[in-house]
């Protein structure tokens, strides 16, 4: 692995200063790629196409990030921008590389989870496009231009957790991989119109699943948290270590986004029925709302308290989507209609 390891820091410099004038664009890109974007950025624009592929949207992301969190604990991958101090084997030649405000995550490193969050993601949304531009066209060489998409994205989140010294190259192809393989089981599977115990039991399941494996790893004597405490020693900003990417912050968004998914189809089964333009409204209010709803600031002390609200917060993702604005946009358009 020190060989890997080291190759990836000879990587990321170089790619450092070879794309050094495009830093804004790879920020940007590894933001896309981040597994809140999932849910706070895909899933209503998928939502409002197509209800199918908005549900899958949700259930793939949760599955993949919950699944991603497990990987992460039983496989301690090291992070570069720690590893560097850590491995004391760039004493005499430290290489170029600079940390940015979206390098300092906490949790271990291998997988990636924004590679294998968008890799099973995305695959839902662009397989969907795919088979929608066939089945209307019958050309496979347009039905072959969502997938030719599909892998330029995975290069660039890919690229872009490099050049930010979030990740080593293997870890980025290993996420990519297992979010494809995720995205292909998964997207045939998307629970449209189960009762809402089932989403309760996947919620608590993927909890109780989650806090047992921590539970019992820390029972065979393993620190669970020993990638927190290298992150805020080697960390270049104190405050770029953030509470929302702690693992534990990870789980309660995937467990409170199911348990809304379950609530959402609970309240209003099948959905509300709007024309396009009233869709494309229900987009841009949803948009703006899941926008504050990420914007609010939450207290971080007491920890527990911080994931309470973090869980309620992502509860309420579905409810704003599928029930609460497009609700209110049929209210006013059948208003208008009377009128």
């Amino acid at each position: 692995m020190e060989v890997l390891h080291t190759q990836g820091i000879w990587m990321a410099e170089t790619l450092q200063q070879r794309t050094r004038s495009q830093e804004k664009i790879w920020l940007v890109v590894t933001h896309l790629g981040d597994p809140k974007a999932a849910f706070l950025l895909v899933f209503p624009f998928t939502y409002f196409i197509s209800r199918r592929a908005g549900v899958a949207v949700v259930w793939v992301a949760a599955i993949s990030e919950w699944l991603n969190l497990v990987f992460k604990w039983m496989l301690f991958g090291e992070r570069p921008f720690w590893w560097i101090g850590e491995s004391r084997l760039f004493v005499n030649k430290t290489p170029d590389v600079h940390q940015f405000s979206s390098t300092c995550e906490t949790g271990p490193g291998s997988p990636s989870g924004h590679a294998m969050v968008t890799a099973a993601v995305w695959w839902v949304v662009l397989s969907s496009l795919a088979s929608f531009l066939y089945s209307r066209t019958h050309s496979r060489l347009l039905s072959a231009v969502p997938r030719l998409l599909y892998v330029l994205l995975l290069v660039a989140v890919g690229l872009s957790r490099i050049f930010i010294l979030a990740h080593f190259p293997h870890q980025v192809i290993a996420g990519s991989i297992t979010g494809f393989i995720l995205g292909v089981v998964l997207s045939s599977r998307v629970p449209e119109g189960r009762p809402l115990l089932f989403f309760v039991c996947c919620s608590v399941g993927l909890l109780l699943g989650a806090l047992m494996l921590h539970a019992g790893l820390q029972q065979f004597g393993i620190d669970v948290s020993w990638s927190i405490a290298l992150a805020k020693k080697w960390c270049s900003r104190a405050e770029w270590i953030r509470l929302d990417t702690a693992p534990f912050s990870s789980l309660m968004r995937d467990c409170g986004a199911l348990l809304g998914l379950g609530l959402a189809q609970y309240w209003k089964p099948g959905g509300w029925a709007l024309p396009w333009a009233p869709r494309a409204l229900s987009l841009a209010i949803s948009s703006m709302a899941l926008y504050h709803v990420h914007r609010l600031p939450l207290p971080t002390q007491p920890q527990t308290f911080f994931y309470g609200l973090f869980f309620v917060k992502f509860i309420l993702v579905p409810q704003i989507v599928m029930v609460l604005v497009p609700g209110l946009v049929h209210l006013i358009t059948q208003k208008r209609k009377k009128d």
